[in-house]
């Protein structure tokens, strides 16, 4: 049976263009798919939902996984490299449309040589496409770290990652109330509808 993953970034538009590649693609080869599994997640590890109930629960020995791009399955490098072994040991064939060749049946051939010879072109490229994953990542990373820093040496920091809380509308009314005594820090988060952590850092700023 034929399956297809695609996985995209949470921030990232194009899961939908990543199911219409693999769909197109099945159809193009006359290859009638079960199911895509989707996961919008991070392709730092492979710790998502929707791909581990089709590695564990789904992919059978004789099977074929189909996904469009190296990277859609993961993008660290020794991860990666380690679940397609994982694939080839359980007799999971693997199909990488980036990659051409992994989409060509090597038991088709006649001659042994050129199994042998096509299997190592393919493991060159996947180790080429993986390193390629692994970098980019890499350097995301990177310049995420100068962004910190730089922001950083410019007092920014605050104005880095989540949003400041806040103040509610009446937050003033109710601030004068409490520093007058007239009630309780708890009475005060109960009409700002803030929680006790929101409420003391909205306090200091």
């Amino acid at each position: 049976m034929f399956y297809g993953y695609h996985r995209t970034s949470t921030t990232d538009q194009h899961l939908d263009r990543g199911i219409a590649e693999l769909e197109a693609f099945c159809k193009a080869n006359n290859i009638e798919l079960e199911k895509i599994y989707t996961d919008q997640q991070t392709g730092k590890n492979f710790n998502r939902p929707r791909y581990q109930v089709l590695k564990e629960d789904i992919l059978r020995s004789g099977d074929t996984l189909i996904v469009t791009e190296l990277d859609r399955l993961g993008r660290n490098k020794q991860d990666t490299l380690k679940e397609l072994r994982y694939f080839q040991d359980k007799g999971i064939r693997v199909m990488i449309l980036e990659i051409p060749t992994t989409t060509q049946d090597l038991s088709k051939l006649d001659n042994s040589m050129a199994q042998m010879i096509m299997e190592t072109i393919n493991n060159m490229l996947i180790e080429l496409y993986a390193t390629m994953a692994q970098a980019e990542i890499e350097k995301k990373e990177k310049r995420q770290r100068e962004g910190i820093e730089t922001k950083k040496a410019r007092g920014e920091w605050e104005d880095y990652g989540r949003p400041k809380a806040q103040k509610p509308s009446n937050w003033d009314e109710v601030i004068a109330q409490w520093n007058n005594g007239e009630i309780t820090a708890v009475k005060a988060m109960e009409l700002t509808g803030t929680k006790k952590t929101t409420f003391y850092k909205l306090l200091k700023q």
